[in-house]
């Protein structure tokens, strides 16, 4: 019987590695429990990039979607997403938002790593977050 050696890091809120350990003869952990089905999410599942923002989304890291939804506060609709890798390329665009309060991205087919969305608003405010691919 073999040990198993790998890195485990831990990241906070906004995505920020604050952790790095080699863990010999350990087993896979996943800190946020089995993935749900997007019909099973409930609201205390959402997360939030700051407390008081309109912005939620599940999960963080994420396998292969990421649910996400928004608040709509006066009137201010969401115009665009922009799913950037850490290199700052551009990988994916979703428009047409403005209709909707809510959207699911695949990131099946996207490798490991840290990406950011750019969430764009139709009065030109941004925001953007930090996902985790696992």
């Amino acid at each position: 019987m073999g040990f198993s050696q790998k890195l485990s890091f831990d990241y906070d809120a906004a995505g920020n590695q604050i952790l790095r350990q080699l863990c010999t003869n350990c087993h896979s952990k996943n800190s946020n429990g089995p993935s749900k089905e997007i019909a099973d999410i409930k609201e205390e599942d959402l997360q939030k990039f700051y407390p008081e923002d309109v912005i939620s989304y599940y999960p963080n890291p994420v396998k292969e979607q990421l649910y996400l939804k928004w608040e709509l506060i006066n009137n201010n609709k969401m115009n665009t997403i922009q799913l950037y890798a850490l290199s700052g390329q551009l990988l994916k665009l979703y428009d047409k938002l403005e209709n909707t309060d809510n959207y699911t991205m695949s990131f099946q087919n996207l490798p490991q790593g840290l990406y950011t969305l750019l969430l764009s608003y139709t009065n030109g405010e941004q925001k953007s977050i930090k996902i985790i691919k696992e």
